[in-house]
C-alpha cells in the first residue's frame, strides 16, 4: 500500500507540470452533482449542484483519473496522458505512457454517471484496471466496503461513491494480494475539532490489529475515535485526511500466485503463496462502475437503491422492502437452551423476523444429505418440544405460519472431514496452494514421498492461524498429513502420516500430483477450502436446505473462508450469486443472511452482520460501544460508514433481573444508528423475568414505528445520545407514535411521530 501511494504521488507531482495550461475540458452532469474532464483524461472538477454557488469537491492538487492500468508483474500503474470525448458515442479514448488506447464509456444516467471499459488495445502487459483514483477533499467517514466519502455534517451534507456494476469489478486497488484488502487500523478522525490527532499520529497511518491473531474479540484494541478498522480499501485517506475511493478489475483468464493473508501483519496470519485458480472467459473488458455524488441524507435510498435497480444489481427484499432500507432494519431471536415450545410466541410478539437457533451448534455443508438436514422421512428431531420434538422442516414450517423464519450457524464453505466432499473419498474439486509431482511411485505404507520441488512447502497450509494438524496434501484420493521438507535433493516430505482423515492409503505412480490443499482453521472450523467449481455447488447446496429444510437464516461464521482461493471479493460474490439464484429456482423467496465478515463481495446480499456481542459491542449498563474492547466502536463506524445496518451483536438476554427501561433504551439506540442484534432468548430465564410483557411490548412498539419509518432524521441524531432515556408510546390508529424523552423517569419533553407514506 505505501509503494502505491508513492507511485500516485509521483503522478500527482507530475500532473502540477501541466495542470497550468489550457485545455479542452468536457462537463457531464447528473441530477445532483458535475465532473469535469480534462483532455489529458483526468476528474478536475466534482461540484454538489444542489446548492448555489456549486460546491467544490475535486482537489486542485490531486485530479483524478478517469480509468488506470496495472501491470502486476512489473507492480507498475499507468494514468492516461491524453483523452478525446467522441460525443457521438459518449466514449473518452485514452492514450497511456505504454501504448495501451482504451475506449471508455460515460454516460449519463439521472442519478449517476456509468462508466463502462468497452476495449483495451494493445494490453502491453496490462493484466487489470483501476477506476479512478477519485480524489475527493473530504474529510469526514469513508466507507472502505463500498467505496464511498461522506460528509454527514448539515453544512455539507454530501457523499460521493463509486459502486460495481458487473461481480468482476471489486471495490478496491489491484494492487492487494488476493483481491481482498488486508484487516488493519488506519489512523484517520472524522472530526479534527472534535477529535485532534496526538502529535504522534498522522492520517493514513497502519497499525495491525490487537491480541495474538487468533481471537477475533481481541483484534479490536483501540477505543480512541481516531482508530479506524478497515475491512476494505475502495476508500481511503492521504496525508490531510482526504476520502479516495477506487475500483477494479482484473483479468482472470490468467495463471498467477499470490502471497496472501487477509491479516499480514501477525505471526500467526503470515501469508501463504497461492496458485489462483485460472477462471476462462472472466476479463477486465466490460467492467463498469457508477460513479454518483448526492446529498448524503438521501443518498441510500434515492441514488444508491435507484442504481441497484436500473443496473439489475441484487437486490434482496423482506416484507416487500429493500434489506438497506434501514425501516427493514430488524433485531432476530438468537435460541439457548434447546426448548422451544415458546420461541415461535415470543419471536412474534417481538415483532422479529426470525429465529436463529444458535444452540443447534455448527451446521457443515455436506452434499451428501442432499438438502435434507433430517432425511427425507424427517427422521432427526433436534429441536425440542413438550408435545414431541421438531424436525427442521417441521420447526420452519410452524415458524412459517406466524410469518418467521429459521436459521442457524454454518460454516460456510469449509469441508468438515467425514462430510461427502472432504472424507472419506475427498472430491478432485479441491482448492490447493501449489501443485507438484511425485518423483518416486510409494506403496500403501510408505512415508518417503519425494516431489520434484520444496519450494513453499514448508509454509504452514492456510494463511490462518497455521494450524499444524491441517497441513494436508492429496494424491489421488488420498490425504495424507506433513509438516516440513528437506532442504535439500531428493526433496522429502517430513513427518508423514498416510490415509489421513480416515482416507484409504493408497499406491501411487511416479510423476501422479501431488496437490498442498487450501484448508481452514482449527476451533470447530476444520475443514479444506472448495475450487471455484465446487464453491458453487456449496452455495447452491444452502439454497436447497432452505428449500428442503426451510432454512432461511444463515449465520456464515467463517466467511472469510470466500477469499481462501485467492479471488477475494469476487469469490464473495460468486458465492452469494450461485446461492441466491438457485433459491430463486427453487422458489425461496428470501434467504436472510449474517456473518463473520461483511465485504464488498457481500455487502448487497447480506441483510445483517450480527457477529460477537455482549460488552464487546455494546454494554446496556455503561451505555457504552464495547466497554470490554472496542469491537462495538469499530464495528459501528464500518458499518454505519458503508450505509449498512450497525449491530449490537448477540446480546441483551431477557433474565429475571431485565427491565423495560433497559430495552426502550437499547431500542432508542437501535433506531438511532440503524443497528440490529441477536437478541439472547432462552425460555426458562424469560419465564423468571417479572418484566417480560412489557420489555416484550416495549421492543415491539419501537419496531413497529421502526416498519412505519416514522423516525426522521433529527430525531435519529436525537436517538444516539447514550444520556438520554427514552419511552415510546403508540397511537390508537396504529400510524402514529409519541415519543418521550425522560429526565429521573419524568417527561420533559415529546415528539409526535407519524408512519411515512409508502411504509
Amino acid at each position: 500500500m505505501t509503494e502505491y501511494k508513492k507511485i500516485l504521488s509521483l503522478c500527482a507531482a507530475s500532473l502540477l507540470l501541466f495542470s497550468c495550461t489550457t485545455g479542452k475540458t468536457w462537463d457531464f452532469n447528473t441530477d445532483y452533482f458535475s465532473i469535469g474532464v480534462n483532455d489529458k483524461g483526468y476528474i478536475t472538477s466534482m461540484k454538489n449542484t444542489t446548492v448555489s454557488p456549486n460546491r467544490e469537491f475535486s482537489p486542485a492538487d490531486k485530479p483524478s483519473p478517469l480509468m488506470s492500468l496495472y501491470d502486476s508483474e512489473k507492480k507498475v500503474y499507468y494514468t492516461p496522458r491524453s483523452a478525446f470525448f467522441n460525443e457521438t458515442t459518449n466514449c473518452f479514448t485514452l492514450e497511456y505512457p505504454n501504448g495501451s488506447v482504451a475506449e471508455v464509456a460515460l454516460q449519463p444516467c439521472g442519478k449517476y454517471f456509468k462508466l463502462t471499459l468497452n476495449s483495451l488495445e494493445p494490453r502491453n502487459g496490462i493484466d487489470a484496471i483501476q477506476w479512478g483514483t477519485y480524489y475527493t477533499n473530504i474529510t469526514n467517514l469513508l466507507g472502505e466496503i463500498i467505496g464511498v466519502a461522506r460528509d454527514t455534517s448539515d453544512i455539507v451534507n454530501y457523499s460521493i461513491g463509486v459502486l460495481a456494476l458487473d461481480d468482476n469489478t471489486l471495490g478496491g486497488t489491484p494492487d492487494i494480494e488476493g483481491d481482498a484488502a488486508p484487516f488493519q487500523y488506519i489512523i484517520h478522525t472524522p472530526d479534527k475539532e472534535r477529535y485532534p490527532l496526538p502529535d504522534s499520529l498522522h492520517e493514513g497511518q497502519v497499525f495491525t490489529l490487537g491480541g495474538n491473531g487468533i481471537s477475533d474479540v481481541a483484534f479490536y484494541a483501540n477505543k480512541e475515535p481516531y482508530y479506524r478498522i478497515m475491512y476494505g480499501n475502495a476508500a481511503l485517506v492521504d496525508s490531510l485526511g482526504r476520502i479516495y475511493l477506487n475500483y477494479q478489475s482484473r483479468d482472470r483468464s490468467k495463471p498467477r500466485q499470490v502471497f496472501y493473508s487477509l491479516i499480514p501483519n501477525m505471526p500467526a496470519n503470515i501469508p501463504n503463496h497461492i496458485d489462483v485458480e485460472p477462471i476462462p472467459d472472466v476479463d477486465f473488458i466490460g467492467s463498469s462502475v457508477a460513479l454518483w455524488g448526492s446529498p448524503d441524507s438521501t443518498a441510500l435510498l434515492d441514488v444508491i437503491q435507484n442504481i441497484v435497480l436500473s443496473e439489475g444489481l441484487p437486490y434482496p427484499t423482506v416484507k416487500g422492502k429493500w434489506v438497506k432500507d434501514p425501516a427493514a432494519f430488524s433485531p432476530d431471536v438468537m435460541t439457548s437452551g434447546n426448548r422451544y415450545d415458546s420461541i415461535i410466541s415470543y419471536t412474534a410478539r417481538l415483532g422479529f423476523p426470525a429465529i436463529h437457533a444458535y444452540d443447534q451448534g455448527f451446521l457443515r455443508p455436506d452434499r451428501a444429505n442432499a438438502g435434507y438436514l433430517d432425511g427425507k422421512d424427517q427422521a432427526k428431531k433436534p429441536f425440542r418440544f413438550s408435545s414431541g420434538n421438531k424436525s427442521h422442516r417441521e420447526f420452519a414450517d410452524l415458524a412459517a405460519e406466524q410469518g418467521l423464519m429459521l436459521g442457524r450457524v454454518c460454516i460456510t464453505n469449509s469441508l468438515a472431514p467425514g462430510t461427502m466432499d472432504a472424507s472419506p473419498v475427498p472430491s478432485d474439486s479441491l482448492c490447493y496452494q501449489q501443485k507438484r509431482t511425485l518423483m518416486k511411485s510409494i506403496t500403501a505404507k510408505d512415508t518417503v514421498i519425494v516431489v520434484d520441488d520444496p519450494k513453499y512447502l514448508e509454509e504452514i497450509a492456510s494463511w490462518e492461524g497455521h494450524c499444524k494438524d491441517l497441513n494436508i496434501i492429496k494424491i489421488g484420493k488420498e490425504l495424507i498429513h506433513y509438516l516440513g521438507v528437506s532442504e535439500t535433493a531428493p526433496y522429502t516430505l517430513q513427518n508423514v502420516t498416510r490415509g489421513y482423515w480416515g482416507t484409504k492409503p493408497a499406491s501411487h505412480e511416479a510423476n501422479e500430483t501431488v496437490y498442498k490443499l487450501q484448508v481452514t482453521i482449527n476451533y470447530g472450523y476444520d475443514g479444506l477450502i472448495p475450487d471455484l467449481a465446487l464453491q458453487d455447488k456449496i452455495a447452491e447446496y444452502y439454497a436447497e436446505v432452505a428449500a428442503y429444510s426451510g432454512l432461511t437464516l444463515y449465520d456464515f461464521d467463517g466467511q472469510e473462508f470466500l477469499f481462501n482461493n485467492g479471488h477475494g471479493y469476487y469469490s464473495a460474490k460468486r458465492f452469494f450469486r450461485k446461492m441466491f439464484e438457485r433459491a430463486k429456482e427453487l422458489d425461496v423467496p428470501y434467504i436472510r443472511f449474517s456473518g463473520a465478515t461483511l465485504s464488498e463481495g457481500s455487502w448487497h446480499y447480506q441483510s445483517v452482520w450480527n457477529v460477537g456481542g455482549g460488552r464487546n459491542l455494546y454494554d446496556i449498563d455503561t451505555r457504552e460501544w464495547g466497554s470490554a474492547t472496542s469491537q462495538g466502536k469499530d464495528l459501528r463506524d464500518v458499518t454505519y460508514s458503508n450505509y449498512y445496518p450497525v449491530s449490537f451483536g448477540g446480546n441483551f438476554a431477557i433474565k429475571d433481573t431485565s427491565t423495560v427501561e433497559q430495552y426502550e433504551h437499547v431500542q432508542a439506540i437501535s433506531v438511532g444508528y440503524g443497528a440490529t442484534y441477536f437478541l439472547a432468548i432462552n425460555q426458562e430465564d424469560v419465564e423468571s423475568c417479572p418484566q417480560k410483557e412489557k420489555i416484550f411490548k416495549a421492543i415491539r412498539t419501537w419496531e413497529d414505528a421502526r416498519r412505519a419509518n416514522a423516525f426522521p432524521r433529527q430525531i435519529k441524531k436525537l436517538l444516539r445520545d447514550p444520556s438520554y432515556d427514552w419511552r415510546l408510546e403508540a397511537g390508537e390508529d396504529g400510524n402514529s407514535w409519541t415519543l418521550y424523552r425522560l429526565a429521573n423517569g419524568d417527561k420533559v419533553e415529546s415528539f409526535v411521530l407519524r408512519r411515512a407514506e409508502g411504509y
